[in-house]
């Protein structure tokens, strides 16, 4: 009986245990060629990869000489991703301008975004910095304009667009009027000193992100009010922003409202999905008011999608026109953040990246928890996707109670019979003792 029972335990508890790498059982390569000889090297990978690849890329395998190759995989993002807050200092008034003093974070910074609760407005920010914290010896950094154009329909912005610095101290003197044929802005000094709530201090321009296309439209159907660009987009390729690109002879200034949705694909209706949209504004400001020049343009927004699920999705685009003529859109893209495969080149023979095996979980290397992206990586260059000319399947490595699920029944039965039987036997004893 005891017997019986061990077998029926050791059916139930049987597990796979973690699959070995084998370049047989791939079924798509790519060749990496290393551009600058042997060491750390970086590959871009193409989105064209996700799609093929497993969940999260864990099926990723590289090989040189046949040997194994260590690797870690980037993902273009800030530096520093968090936005900080400026300190600010003597704030007050010289004439009717606004005047104040910032203490910097301990960073290299590119923009400073002025918290100005007013509308309708136009100001001209001349801002100097030094390293004295007595604010001495201050170097010029620029004239800058802001402006509210609210009631025009167009766009706002309150952002200081600097070239890279690290001074920690900047002086600002913002000369602010009310915007053409606007009459609101209270210019009154008490109603200016307040008018500077506080100053926010974005992640620097020169560590933003890298993106790469993964798919791009230029078929724009117009319906009702809407520019719609749809897109069929394979499993699992993440999309993290959507920019467009206008006619070269476009030049009007504009605001428009975006909208992103998403659902799979294989959907019958896509109104019964559980698919999501997500909002955004693309806009163009270029014209001169109350003696300034205006000049913004936003032709993107982020869109972190879930079309990177695993199925292929539908994406569709659409620009919300309102009672204007339609933007004149030449194309819409698709894009994700820039991913690298990094590793250690121990020769100047080109390597093979496989993927497309199922059955492995994500490789442990020692090199990947050590790894540091580094400025000094030699650019290698990943080749087009192939089928792998030695593939063949994996040899089923299922439980024996998953491959043959009747097997558990069949030695239950068993168990049961035998404790049956153990029970009659014992009852008769009982019975014939008695």
């Amino acid at each position: 009986m005891k017997s019986a029972i061990f077998l029926t335990l050791l059916l139930w508890q049987a597990t796979t245990t973690p699959e070995p790498a084998d370049p047989h059982y791939f079924r798509y390569q790519r060749t990496i060629t290393l551009l600058a000889g042997p060491g750390q090297n970086c590959a871009v990978l193409d989105p064209a990869l996700f799609p093929h690849a497993a969940p999260s890329l864990k099926d990723l395998r590289l090989y040189q000489d046949n040997r194994e190759i260590p690797y870690a995989i980037t993902l273009s993002e800030p530096q520093q991703p968090d936005s900080d807050t400026a300190t600010i200092r003597n704030l007050g008034l010289r004439g009717r301008n606004i005047v104040f003093d910032l203490e910097m974070p301990n960073r290299p910074y590119t923009e400073l975004t002025l918290d100005l609760p007013e509308r309708d407005f136009i100001a001209t920010a001349t801002v100097s910095g030094t390293r004295d914290p007595n604010y001495a010896n201050q170097t010029s950094l620029g004239e800058f304009t802001l402006f509210d154009l609210t009631s025009q329909r167009l766009s706002r912005n309150t952002t200081i667009h600097l070239q890279e610095t690290s001074l920690p101290y900047l002086h600002i003197e913002l000369a602010i009027s009310p915007a053409t044929g606007t009459h609101t802005l209270d210019t009154s000094p008490q109603a200016l000193q307040k008018l500077v709530q506080s100053v926010t201090v974005p992640p620097s321009r020169e560590a933003q992100s890298l993106y790469t296309t993964a798919a791009e439209a230029t078929s724009i159907t117009q319906r009702g009010r809407q520019s719609v660009a749809t897109f069929k987009l394979p499993e699992r390729i993440p999309i993290e922003r959507v920019s467009f690109a206008l006619a070269a002879n476009f030049k009007a200034n504009f605001s428009r409202d975006v909208s992103i949705s998403d659902h799979p694909t294989a959907t019958a209706n896509p109104a019964d999905t559980l698919g999501e949209t997500l909002s955004g504004t693309i806009l163009r400001v270029h014209l001169t008011q109350a003696g300034r020049e205006i000049r913004q343009e936003q032709l993107s927004v982020p869109a972190t999608l879930g079309s990177n699920m695993q199925s292929d999705a539908t994406v569709e685009v659409a620009v919300n026109n309102g009672d204007d003529t339609p933007l004149p859109i030449t194309t819409v893209r698709l894009e994700t953040r820039q991913r690298k495969i990094c590793f250690d080149a121990y020769s100047v023979q080109p390597l093979t990246l496989f993927y497309g095996d199922a059955a492995l979980t994500a490789p442990q290397y020692d090199y990947t928890r050590l790894f540091s992206p580094s400025s000094e990586f030699r650019a290698a260059k990943l080749g087009p996707e192939q089928l792998n000319p030695a593939y063949r399947d994996r040899p089923d490595a299922r439980p024996l109670t998953d491959r043959h699920p009747h097997l558990l029944w069949i030695a239950l039965l068993i168990v049961i019979c035998i404790l049956a039987i153990v029970a009659i036997r014992s009852s008769k004893t009982i019975h014939h003792h008695s």
